[in-house]
């Protein structure tokens, strides 16, 4: 009885294991016909196989399928099913964006619009979900979030509309409860030294330059972008902070420090935008230099 019920069960697990196989299989070659359908204009055919398949794609495929559904919808102007499709593929990936080489320009133009109306709300979900876990004290995780909103926000893909309000100001606020969640992640432990290892060779250091204004050799830097921050509410004043920054040979703020602050919560603000600053570097002659700019900090719009 054992005996013939483990046999059955062996049956049961390789049957199940080919059946998803073929499934998977399947679903490959059907993307690619539907692909293939797409590319010879048979727009109808494509878009029902990507109905068929779409409950057996596998997740990698799953961007795959909202993609072609959004070109298929969008070449026949089926303009309300074609923007749901699009906003499918930017929750799946906010990033998104076709290729020029292969969309046509009505495909462009249509994603361009998805993104201005659906990345407010994509990255704000995205942030209060971050938040959330910074409420409850998960920093390492929230960091990790943080920086996903980050690096989506400081792509050239979605670059322009990060540039506009409200996702300006939310780039703010989440740099600085991303670098709040960086100081509050406790370090690694020490790796344990292994017995009689040999000690290390003292390192040898080399002083790098740093220049300052008023030196007549460098031309200093030229601002490419450097925007404050908005002054959050409940927070006034009239007089005006000092910031040090360090602007390295690539134009990227190195480091900064607020010499003469102004509040502790807009402090961190000003501190977290200096990130985004890009500047023409300082030059010597030819030779790209780091260069330390003191700033006088104004509430913006002062």
């Amino acid at each position: 009885m054992k005996t013939n019920l483990l046999r059955l069960f062996v049956f049961v697990t390789a049957f199940i294991a080919i059946l998803m196989a073929a499934e998977t299989a399947v679903a490959q070659d059907s993307l690619s016909t539907a692909r293939d359908l797409y590319t010879s204009a048979a727009y109808e055919d494509a878009l029902a196989v990507l109905n068929r398949i779409e409950p057996i794609v596998q997740p990698s495929d799953r961007l795959a399928v909202h993609q072609y559904r959004a070109f298929c919808l969008v070449a026949l102007r089926r303009t309300t099913e074609a923007d749901q499709a699009i906003e499918a593929v930017l929750f799946e990936e906010p990033s998104y964006s076709p290729a020029v080489a292969d969309a046509s320009p009505r495909i462009l133009s249509a994603f361009a619009s998805g993104r201005q109306r659906v990345l407010p709300t994509i990255m704000q979900r995205r942030y209060a979900h971050a938040k959330a876990r910074f409420d409850r004290q998960e920093f390492a995780a929230a960091l990790a979030e943080f920086d996903q909103v980050l690096n989506i926000l400081n792509s050239p893909d979605v670059a322009e509309a990060a540039s506009r309000a409200p996702l300006s100001d939310l780039r703010a606020l989440a740099t600085g409860f991303r670098d709040l969640s960086a100081r509050a992640v406790p370090p690694p432990a020490p790796a344990q030294a292994p017995l009689q290892a040999p000690l290390p060779a003292a390192p040898t250091f080399t002083a790098v330059r740093v220049y300052n204004a008023g030196e007549t050799r460098v031309s200093p830097p030229v601002i490419i972008r450097q925007d404050m921050p908005p002054l959050p509410a409940g927070i006034v004043f009239t007089g005006q902070g000092v910031l040090e920054v360090i602007i390295n040979e690539a134009g990227v703020v190195e480091s900064a420090i607020l010499r003469t602050g102004i509040d502790p919560r807009y402090d961190r603000l000003v501190i977290a935008a200096t990130r985004n600053w890009r500047f023409q570097p300082a030059m010597v002659g030819t030779t790209p230099v780091k260069f330390r700019k003191i700033i006088g900090v104004k509430s913006k719009g002062d």
